[in-house]
């Protein structure tokens, strides 16, 4: 007896995405956790995930490799863009720790934050609002970068009047050559900033699913928002938006190099996470789950060792 056996007539028949195949989602975890870092055929050949023990580790980790991106870039006398999610967050602090200990400046750093909870109309909260992603950003980044920050002018909100031109900004940037680096994690139902699984419905083709750049008060799934409940919200489901403005796959896949995170433990062997995780390891690119494409890029995904498995049912 499981999802499979009884979802016909009850009222989860219908919710999920058009295109999953539970069968095939169930299969990507049929498998030991020491073989979750096997390379698959479609990966990148510079794609990697890479195994934290603890939620210090994955934070520290994870931070440091986007402040040595930055240093990188730096010390080789280049300017470097950042697509930039809010959440995970606990890397940020450890971001700011390594480029203020290196004294590393950031005025040739580029950033755009990759969504933002929306209305209808697509107007987003005001920035000193604590909900709000760029309030999140300022406090937990650039801010504490005090003198070394990123220059005001340099960072990128996705508000409905800016969010339309992160194409052109991007295109500008890497014309010049301008290494582009994503940041991401990944949401409970695969998706990569808020570009939800089912957006994919709408698109004939995976060519033209991947040209989309952006989205404007985007229809967010129902389990994103108690996903949101649950790690941003302390449950309150009443809290969250129910849109979002959102950066597209027209402009992630871009990317030049992927920088991932996975912590989605909640405490007692409890977890949200490694259906997502394994799904994006194991499935395949697929339009219907956007998470599906991030093996294709190269970078590192730091991952909770915790939701690697076994994902087995278990009362606690």
């Amino acid at each position: 007896m499981d999802f499979q056996s009884t979802v016909k007539g009850s009222l989860l028949e219908g919710f999920y995405p058009e295109g999953w195949d539970m069968a095939k989602i169930d299969a990507c975890m049929q498998h030991a956790p020491e073989e979750v870092t096997e390379p698959q055929e479609f990966w990148n050949k510079d794609f990697a995930p890479v195994k934290c023990d603890s939620l210090s580790d994955f934070d520290t980790l994870m931070g440091h490799e986007i402040a040595w991106q930055i240093k990188k870039a730096r010390d080789n006398g280049e300017e470097i863009a950042f697509i930039l999610p809010v959440g995970p967050m606990g890397m940020y602090k450890w971001a700011v720790y390594f480029l203020k200990m290196w004294n590393c400046k950031c005025d040739h750093v580029h950033c755009f934050n990759m969504d933002e909870w929306s209305d209808s109309e697509g107007n987003t909260l005001s920035s000193d609002n604590p909900a709000s992603f760029q309030y999140a950003m300022e406090n937990a980044l650039y801010n504490p970068l005090g003198e070394l920050t990123v220059p005001k002018e340099q960072r990128n909100f996705a508000t409905k009047d800016n969010l339309p031109k992160y194409p052109e900004k991007i295109a500008a940037l890497k014309a010049r050559g301008v290494k582009l680096v994503l940041v991401y994690g990944i949401g409970r139902m695969c998706h990569i900033a808020f570009w939800e699984p089912h957006f994919g419905a709408e698109f004939d083709s995976v060519e033209e699913w991947k040209k989309q750049p952006y989205r404007i008060a985007a229809k967010l799934h129902p389990l994103t928002i108690e996903q949101n409940a649950l790690t941003s919200f302390k449950s309150r489901t009443t809290l969250v938006p129910c849109r979002a403005n959102t950066i597209g796959p027209g402009l992630f896949l871009q990317a030049d190099y992927a920088i991932g995170g996975c912590d989605g433990t909640l405490g007692r062997g409890m977890q949200w996470q490694g259906m997502s995780f394994w799904m994006t390891l194991r499935y395949g690119p697929d339009k219907a789950i956007t998470s599906s494409f991030i093996p294709t890029l190269p970078g590192k995904l730091f991952f909770l060792s915790e939701l690697a498995g076994p994902l087995v049912a278990e009362c606690n």
